[in-house]
């Protein structure tokens, strides 16, 4: 029995601090996330108000989720108050299986992002992993006595104040400086415009169209290869998805590039050759005073390297005022989707170095000035 609940205790504890910091290296990423079933609980009734409330503030919600879980995976690997622990353990696991349970069979949250965008696990893997984890965790509560503290005195919870410190530093890190690594589409040596393409292997979804009819007071459907005869009057049409395709959605799907015409300029501006910038700045809520002094001396650097600059924003007008209406930048900006700026660019703002449709390097606003001045981002 001894070994049996050290083993576990290992498993949960190591499981729950590596899927803690998975998304401790890109809070961001759980913020989305977190958002999204707001935004669908809210759409379905579910305590809208509530849901409304709670999505302004999902980063502070997603930066104490990640903190607890990987506090509670070392408390559990100590020993620290393993009465405290173990509860706590199976309050937030019943929590998780909520969640997954909810992806699996709503089918209205594509990914629960329980292991962030490294490591993407179906709803099913996932849902399967937390039934086994609380498993685990009732077994640990069953087994209790043979949860022992690694270490003597204050060590244990020496380590699990310093855990704390340790995780809110880096979150507070990333979000300033980029996740530590870069797994969604955007990243640097990517080619935007083959991942806008549709996967070689897919396989498209199936439909089946059938036809509503009318004749008299008899209201009918029809499949495509039994349609009555003209003394119908055709209603509508209905398309029924019988076969649900596989891999065939491009990894890009959500980015394009307006220009101040209104015409999608995607394919034009990163087809073009040499290098070039592109200045993502979802909106202008961020302070200015942060990057504005850094934005300049790029300004300056792009003005003397004689490579474009182009703005990205969601926030066009807001955009205008302040690079051309009032600092006179005169600089063309490209207005793009709020959501896939927030893929492509997790700090507000980021700085793209590109090379026709491959990126070459991305910084945050609070690297962009230090790049300039070290000359890393002249060709």
């Amino acid at each position: 029995m001894k070994v049996s609940v050290t083993i576990a205790r290992i498993l949960v504890g190591v499981l729950f601090i590596f899927s803690g910091l998975i998304k401790a290296i890109d809070p961001l990423g759980l913020t989305y996330k977190m958002q999204e079933f707001f935004e669908v609980w809210g759409r379905d009734g579910y305590f809208t108000w509530l849901m409304n409330w709670v999505y302004n503030y999902a980063f502070i919600f997603s930066v104490i989720m990640i903190t607890l879980e990987i506090v509670l995976g070392v408390a559990l690997l100590t020993g620290w108050k393993k009465k405290l622990i173990l509860r706590l353990l199976l309050l937030l696991m019943l929590f998780f299986t909520f969640l997954t349970s909810y992806v699996l069979f709503s089918g209205k949250i594509a990914t629960c992002g329980c292991f962030g965008d490294c490591i993407p696990i179906t709803p099913i893997q996932t849902f399967t992993k937390d039934i086994i984890l609380l498993l685990l965790i009732i077994f640990l509560l069953y087994g209790e006595k043979y949860v022992v503290p690694l270490f003597k005195n204050m060590v244990p919870g020496a380590l699990v104040f310093l855990s704390v410190v340790a995780v809110i530093l880096l979150q507070a890190h990333v979000v300033k400086h980029l996740p530590l690594k870069d797994c969604l589409p955007f990243k640097k040596g990517n080619d935007l415009l083959k991942l806008r393409l549709m996967p070689a292997d897919a396989i498209p979804d199936k439909f089946e169209n059938s036809f509503i009819y009318k004749k008299n007071n008899e209201q009918k459907t029809f499949t495509v290869d039994k349609l009555p005869d003209s003394s119908w009057t055709y209603i509508d049409r209905k398309q029924i998805l019988v076969k649900k395709g596989k891999n065939n959605v491009p990894l890009i799907n959500d980015f394009s590039l307006t220009d101040s015409a209104g015409v999608d300029a995607t394919e034009t501006l990163l087809s073009q050759s040499g290098d070039y910038y592109l200045f993502f700045l979802k909106d202008m809520e961020s302070s200015t005073v942060k990057w504005s002094t850094a934005f300049i001396n790029l300004w300056q650097k792009a003005k003397q390297q004689n490579k474009p600059l182009y703005i990205v924003t969601a926030d066009k007008a807001a955009a205008n005022h302040f690079f051309n209406e009032l600092n006179k930048y005169n600089l063309p900006i490209y207005t793009c989707d709020a959501t896939a700026i927030k893929t492509a660019a997790r700090a507000n703002p980021t700085l793209f170095l590109m090379k026709g449709p491959v990126v070459q390097g991305k910084w945050s606003w609070a690297d962009i000035g230090e790049a300039v001045k070290e000359l890393k981002i002249m060709k």
